[in-house]
């Protein structure tokens, strides 16, 4: 079984860009479902991004046309491009997958900080 280690926080200005990255290894065909989250200070976890399997995603609202998930099957990693980032958006990002093919758990990676700073 595999474990989800999140990479590519960090501080940024507003405006700025940044691509976390989730390697998927240990998990191998069992993956259903890809995600990123994040939970900014005080608040509760929310979706920014999901990619099925067969390539279908779901984005956030308040990150729609700034984000991209995307996944390197080669590499065997997810990403999440985001731009234009605001400082509201500071938060501990998260990696969760789906798994398995008879019975379906999610696995959560223990997140990545990010920082925007105006």
């Amino acid at each position: 079984q595999g474990r989800l280690v999140e990479s590519g926080g960090g501080s940024v200005q507003t405006g700025g860009s940044l691509r976390l990255s989730c390697p998927l290894s240990g998990f191998g065909r069992a993956i259903n479902t890809m995600g990123w989250y994040r939970q900014p200070p005080g608040k509760q976890r929310e979706l920014v991004a999901t990619l099925i399997s067969r390539g279908n995603t779901d984005y956030g609202d308040s990150v729609k046309g700034r984000v991209t998930i995307s996944r390197d099957t080669a590499k065997n990693k997810v990403y999440l491009q985001i731009n234009s980032l605001k400082p509201e958006e500071t938060a501990v990002y998260y990696c969760k997958i789906t798994a398995g093919f008879e019975t379906a758990i999610d696995y959560w990676g223990q997140g990545t900080q990010v920082t925007v700073s105006s």
